[in-house]
């Protein structure tokens, strides 16, 4: 988006240093969340709770559906830590767009190992009540668009609702119709794609930059996201603005309210102590406990159950992360060797890329920029970040001075609005481009007439807390 900015520094080993320490476990970055204390203390105590302020704009789930929506528009597999790199030369395994490649892979001619003979996707079931799962291989790795679709429970729950929603579709095209598979299909992935997209920038791009700047971008058009010909991931989106989603994690999550033996199953949302089939943490891969109830991620209403709101906010983005994000799994690593630390592992990819500074670009948008003072805390790890700061810190850093962490800062609220914007405005199958004035056609059971939510979308796909009898 700005080759003409230079980079925020050399791949020098005193920037290295510097980005290292600044992103190492019990460091700056670190919430130095108590993991001695239990998921459910961390999630309950308020006193443990002041590295990670809730976020009373957002539930728990808009990270969740943030991480998806990453996956579905970019995928870089072959690019180095600190080793600069030219981003034309990184090939993009997923197509930019919001088309859910990383859901049907290339359909059933090509990808048929994700579909029955129906060319209906195939799901799998887990716990005594039968819930969704990834279909999977003996061994419990996942087969799917993308695998890093099975980093952690949640994501892996919201892709199996993804594919339950596809199948009603094709369900209620066949009772409808009863014309062949095939061209039910083709129905079912645009319905199924409009409706995500339409979730997408109504209900998701909002909570991330406020309304303000998305109707400033689709009036006056986009000035810094302007593609010559096709979409492309901008690297300044990609490793600066939109890993804003990581400052969201919190360590723990009530992930269901039965898993536990009838109790709810809280856990961390990794801990390097987690072993076995049935871990109890939040990573990836096959469990009996280890679906999801959607309750504590979206907001449902008032549970007629408990007559309390079950929805669990969000963390406020900040320069914060949950210590559990300086552990990482091994297998949530694109590859083997490198920092465990996702914090380090972010700040390493401006090397890579050579990304310019977080004040460059905002004096190039022309947009207020944080002063020195802002960021203080930088100037004790040398390389005089303080004053040419990595663009995704910076973001962070901006969304918390300037915005309270609700949302983003004015740098990150305008290429994240440009970009997610640009992309659906870009994409010749969008209802953005082929029909603007599209409303869902498809029921709206919490949210009425001529609204779609998340919650209306998991109703659909018929994994919402009432459809299971919670």
């Amino acid at each position: 988006m700005f080759p003409d900015l230079p980079p925020f520094a050399g791949p020098t080993a005193t920037v290295e240093n510097a980005l290292l320490e600044l992103g190492r476990i019990g460091g700056i970055m670190d919430a130095q969340d108590d993991m001695t204390r239990t998921p459910l203390d961390l999630i309950t105590d308020p006193a443990l709770n002041v590295g990670n302020p809730n976020n009373p704009t957002h539930t728990a789930g808009t990270t969740f559906m943030g991480q998806f929506m990453d996956h579905d528009m970019t995928r870089d597999a072959s690019s180095r830590l600190a080793i600069p790199t030219p981003p034309e030369e990184t090939e993009n395994l997923r197509t930019p767009a919001f088309d859910l490649d990383s859901v049907y892979g290339g359909g059933p001619l090509v990808s048929p190992q994700l579909y029955d003979d129906n060319w209906r996707f195939r799901v799998d079931t887990m716990g005594d009540g039968g819930y969704e799962d990834l279909p999977r291989n003996d061994d419990g790795s996942a087969i799917l668009g993308d695998p890093r679709n099975d980093e952690n429970a949640v994501i892996a729950g919201l892709h199996a609702a993804f594919l339950m929603f596809h199948n009603r579709v094709m369900d209620d095209l066949a009772a409808r119709n009863r014309r062949i598979p095939a061209i039910n299909f083709t129905q079912a992935r645009l319905i199924t794609t409009w409706h995500y997209q339409w979730i997408a920038l109504h209900e998701i791009l909002p909570q991330f930059v406020g309304q303000a700047v998305i109707d400033d971008v689709r009036r006056n058009g986009r000035r810094f996201y302007r593609p010559r010909g096709q979409a492309y991931i901008p690297v300044e989106f990609q490793t600066g603005a939109y890993r804003f989603g990581h400052s969201m994690v919190r360590p723990s999550y009530r992930l269901n309210m039965a898993g536990d033996g009838g109790a709810p199953f809280v856990a961390f949302i990794f801990s390097p102590d987690a072993t076995g089939d049935d871990p109890d943490d939040l990573r990836g891969g096959r469990g009996m406990r280890r679906f999801v109830g959607w309750q504590t991620f979206f907001d449902f209403g008032v549970d007629p159950f408990t007559g309390q709101l079950e929805a669990k906010p969000n963390k406020r983005i900040d320069r914060k992360l949950s210590t559990p994000l300086f552990m990482l799994p091994a297998g949530t690593l694109p590859a083997p060797g490198g920092p465990i630390s996702l914090a380090q592992r972010n700040l390493l990819r401006h090397l890579t890329w050579q990304l310019p500074s977080g004040q460059s670009v905002a004096r190039a948008m022309g947009l207020p920029v944080l002063s020195a003072a802002d960021l203080d805390e930088l100037q004790p790890l040398g390389g005089d970040l303080q004053d040419s700061t990595p663009l995704w810190y910076y973001t962070l850093a901006e969304a918390e001075v300037m915005e309270d962490g609700l949302r983003l800062g004015p740098v990150g609220a305008r290429i994240v609005a440009e970009v997610i914007l640009g992309l659906l405005e870009l994409d010749g199958a969008s209802f953005v481009r082929i029909q603007p004035s599209w409303r869902p056609t498809l029921p709206a059971k919490y949210s009425g007439r001529g609204e779609f939510r998340m919650v209306d979308f998991l109703a659909y796909a018929g994994v919402d807390p009432a459809s299971r009898g919670q």
